[in-house]
């Protein structure tokens, strides 16, 4: 994976889990359960995730889900101290480069229509608003927005 400054990309391992999970409690208000991270890891053989490390901690994480030619963003975080730094832009280009390596044509993912900042990035990347999930998001009922982009080789 790339390497630029002192960021760096790699795949994730179960060593790894901790520190997503630490992550994802404080980027989401309903974060996955450690366990899920486990068996996305183990028993999905669909799920791709990757780390974003800065010395020996982890920054920031991706997940995806490849099935046929598509590719699903499932999560992405960066920590709060990091953000506005472009790790998150980073990391979704790592992505959508590995999932047209591994067949994927497309990919997609849901946005909170409040998370400007995410949405502005996304667009940046190429991804366009192709529907609505209404009130798909349970901690509040507010609707994801559904994107999606055409892959191309990087």
């Amino acid at each position: 994976m790339e390497e630029r400054d002192s960021l760096s990309f790699r795949f994730m391992t179960l060593d790894d889990v901790d520190a997503v999970y630490e992550l994802e409690q404080l980027s989401f208000t309903t974060p996955w359960p450690r366990d899920a991270f486990v068996n996305e890891l183990t028993i999905n053989q669909n799920a791709r995730y990757v780390v974003a490390i800065e010395g020996d901690r982890v920054v920031a994480y991706c997940g995806m889900w490849i099935v046929l030619d598509e590719a699903h963003i499932t999560n992405i975080a960066v920590h709060p101290d990091c953000r506005g730094r472009k790790i998150g832009e980073r990391l979704m280009r790592q992505m959508m480069g590995l999932a047209y390596l591994l067949g994927a044509r497309s990919m997609t993912l849901e946005v909170r229509p409040s998370n400007t900042i995410a949405r502005s990035m996304y667009a940046k990347l190429g991804f366009a608003e192709h529907g609505r999930r209404k009130h798909y998001y349970s901690d509040n009922n507010e609707d994801a927005i559904i994107m999606w982009v055409t892959l191309h080789e990087q």
